[in-house]
């Protein structure tokens, strides 16, 4: 797949560190499959692993967490 931001080089897969803030939580999340541009160096999840960070973020807002690091687990649908 070609960069979405620049059009011009490769995705090539990596695990990278995702920060999703929500409320006054703050979860960074560790060793998440994406994708990055060999060009410009975007980074892109894929949407079935973007679809899942929303819901892990208000779970630690809700628990009361300001700042949390978690390590990537898969969900199984």
């Amino acid at each position: 797949m070609k960069g979405l931001i620049c059009g011009h080089g490769k995705t090539c897969p990596v695990a990278s560190a995702v920060t999703v803030e929500l409320g006054g939580a703050t979860l960074v999340v560790k060793g998440v499959p994406a994708g990055i541009c060999d060009n410009c160096g975007e980074a892109y999840v894929d949407e079935e692993i973007a679809r899942q960070r929303p819901s892990t973020a208000d779970e630690a807002q809700k628990a009361g967490v300001q700042v949390d690091v978690r390590e990537f687990v898969a969900t199984i649908s």
